[in-house]
Formats: structure tokens, sequence, C-alpha cells
């Protein structure tokens, strides 16, 4: 089949949703189909390239014209609401490719809602995050506790504090406008987790879904090539945090446990800061900053366990599946997404968000108990086959090729009326 996947960014731009995004065209290539991208434009890309056998195309939009929009210059995120000019790219894009499905990843399916509306190919939209219904994505009321629901003008306050009041009012009345609209013209839903599901209003309502988590590549546990900054580890055994070190991913919740950790390996972590990062860590934490992903995979085999204390609901995180794919038990919070991941007791160890004595504990049990430690990374091993390519892509597949057999009958339920066809 004929299949155009739309993503915001795509790599070079690197984060768990690119690297999603290239990872699935990529297996559906191999797996026989044609593969489009649709992604925004970025400085220093082609307009149009291809990615192994992957056709990627970059697509200007009225909104990135203005840079002062955008806290990340080199990340100028796609608006919530149509924006014209990304709305007529994507329409020339549909006209080139003609796809059969066209499946998109966040927020720049609101550009293509118009179209969708009168007609055209089944659409279906990977929900990565809570954007669904969070005008911040992250499904945190002002930063410091889990939402418990939508409501416009608690929704404008906590915007307004992230965004400002301007941009937070055209963003939430945006989100709020084309999730409405989502909920009843897109074919097919795929939330990442039971989370997403849940909190983006899923679960309940009319609007079709089913809950498939992302997927790493079926050789992700296979380092390659070693680069130079692994010099950098330290030479003997370490735990590893990998992601972002900002308060949403718990980073100031790990420090204050490892602190209090009795005779403990070095503490690794790798990841961008923020500007929330703190400003001192305990002895004996190792700060390296952001890696490239092969580093990251070959630091993972190294480490002793991981560790992933989010006080935010993450979605699905990508780095627990690597770790697991390393042969590496984690450590993580019991919320959002993680429950999916992870089986208590027996691939990891999940602790109450934001609690630093549990999550102090649960690091100290497998510092000093490694029988525990490599039966729960054993199992992880095991068990990381279902979060592979080769066992998710397929179930992606039969999503396309449900809605395609039901805008199919559609079709023809049209023609027998002799109604005219969309």
């Amino acid at each position: 089949m004929r299949v155009l996947l739309l993503s915001q960014f795509y790599p070079p731009v690197i984060g768990g949703e690119e690297r999603h995004v290239r990872n699935l065209g990529a297996a559906l290539a191999q797996r026989g189909h044609q593969v489009s991208v649709g992604t925004s434009v970025h400085h220093g890309s082609p307009d149009i390239e291809t990615d192994g056998n992957v056709h990627v195309h970059r697509l200007r939009g009225t909104l990135q014209r203005f840079a002062g929009l955008h806290a990340d210059a080199d990340r100028p995120h796609a608006p919530p609401f149509p924006d014209p000019e990304l709305a007529l790219a994507l329409k020339r894009l549909i006209a080139a490719e003609q796809p059969d499905v066209i499946h998109a990843h966040n927020w720049i399916y609101a550009s293509l809602l118009p179209l969708k509306a009168i007609g055209g190919p089944p659409l279906v939209i990977t929900m990565h995050d809570y954007g669904l219904s969070c005008a911040k994505k992250n499904f945190m009321y002002l930063g410091q506790r889990l939402c418990d629901g939508v409501e416009l003008t608690k929704c404008l306050a906590c915007a307004s504090r992230h965004y400002g009041a301007a941009k937070a009012t055209a963003t939430t009345l945006g989100n709020l406008a084309s999730g409405f609209a989502a909920r009843r013209i897109v074919d097919r839903f795929i939330p990442v987790s039971h989370a997403v599901a849940r909190h983006t209003g899923l679960v309940g309502s009319r609007a079709p879904f089913e809950v498939i988590p992302n997927f790493v590549p079926d050789d992700v546990g296979v380092p390659g090539a070693e680069e130079p900054c692994l010099r950098e580890l330290p030479e003997g055994e370490f735990i590893l945090f990998v992601g972002d070190m900002m308060r949403l991913k718990g980073i100031h919740v790990l420090a204050e446990a490892y602190g209090q950790l009795k005779h403990a390996p070095p503490l690794v972590l790798i990841g961008r800061s923020a500007p929330d990062t703190p400003r001192d860590f305990p002895p004996n934490v190792r700060v390296m900053g952001t890696w490239p992903h092969s580093a990251i995979m070959h630091a993972w085999r190294k480490s002793l366990f991981g560790v992933l204390p989010s006080v935010g609901p993450e979605a699905c995180a990508t780095v627990v599946m690597e770790a697991m794919a390393s042969g590496k038990a984690v450590v993580a919070s019991d919320i959002g997404g993680m429950p999916d991941l992870i089986d208590p007791e027996e691939t990891g160890v999940l602790v109450p968000p934001g609690d630093v004595a549990a999550l102090t504990t649960a690091m100290q049990r497998l510092i000093d108990d490694r029988a525990l430690l490599n039966r729960l990374a054993t199992t992880a091993e095991a068990r990381v086959g279902r979060l592979k390519a080769s066992a998710v892509v397929p179930r992606i597949e039969q999503v396309y090729r449900d809605v395609m057999q039901k805008a199919a009958r559609g079709v023809r339920v049209l023609e027998a009326e002799g109604a005219p066809c969309p």
C-alpha cells in the first residue's frame, strides 16, 4: 500500500517521536510498502530527499516564518489549528503521492483536518502525548500535579503560565476546536499507552482507537561502532539516566534519592539540560549532555541498571524499551505509560512518582541484591520482543487495512445508493 506519514519533525531533528516515525517508515518500506513522509522544513536540509527507501518532503508553514513564536527556533512546532500555508502544502503532497492511507503524528494533523472534512484517504493519528486534550501536551496542571480534566478557564490559566496569555489563548482554543473536529472525522486514533487513551478522553468516547505502543527496531540491542564519548563513562559499574534533565523527568527527585544511597556506583546522566536542571548534584554524579544514539545504546549495555523517575505521565518512554533490549532492569515511576512497559518485580521496579524515599529504597535494593537485579534484567530482555518492530508494525499495518476496508465499504454503499462518491 501507499502510506504517507506526517510528522512535525524528522531527522536530523532528533527526539523520541522523530525516531519513531523514521523507524516506522523504514519498517513499512522493508515490508514492501511505498512510504513517503511530510514534515516541516529544516535549515540545512533539502526540501526533498530520500532516506533509505522513504521519500521525505519538507513543507513550509506560515507560523514557521515567525521565529519569535517558538521557544526553540530549530524546533518550530506545528500549531494545533490549521496553518493555511501548511494545509496547502499538504494538499499538494497528497495529490502528488496519492496515498492509500495517511498516518499523522500529533499536531500536524490539525492542518489536515479541513482537507479530511471534504474527503480523501483514511486518516490515522498516533498520539505520542496528551496533545489531543492538553495545550501543553503533558497533562500536568501548572507543572505541579496530574491534571484532573479539561475545563476552559483552568486550561487557559495553566497554558498562560507556560506560553504567555496571547499564545496560550490561541493554542488552547485552537486545540480544543481541532480536538473536537478530530474526534468526529479521524478514522482511527492510536494512543501509545492506556494513560494517553484515558487522559485524552478517548476512553468512553465514540472516537475509534486502539492502544499500540511505540517500538524499537529488532536489532536495537546490538550496539554499533563505539563513539569517542564512551571514554567519559566510569570504568566500572554505574546507574544510568537517559532523557531531558528537567523536573518533569524527575531529575530533582533522582538527585536527592541518589544522595541517600549507600555504597552506590556512579550515576551517569545523558541528555539535554533544561532551565530547571539542578545546578548542583551529589558527588559521583557524571553529567554527560547529549550523545549520539549509538553511544547511548553502548552506555545501556555497560550500565548496571536504568532509572526514569518521571513526575509527569510519560506517554510511552522509548528509553525504557532500549534499556530492556540491552538486558537491563529499570526503576521507574508508576505513572503514565510506564505500567504498560514494565511488569513490576518481573522486568523492573515501579515507585510512586515524586517519592524520594521509595526511589532510594528501590535503587538500593538493586545495588545490594544482585540475584534480584539479574532476574529482572533477564526477564526484561526476554519480554522486550513484544515492543520490537516485528511485533508492533504488523498491528499498525492491520489498522491501515481496517480503515481502508471501512472506507471502501462506504464508497460501495454510496455507489449502490446512487450518491456521488467523495
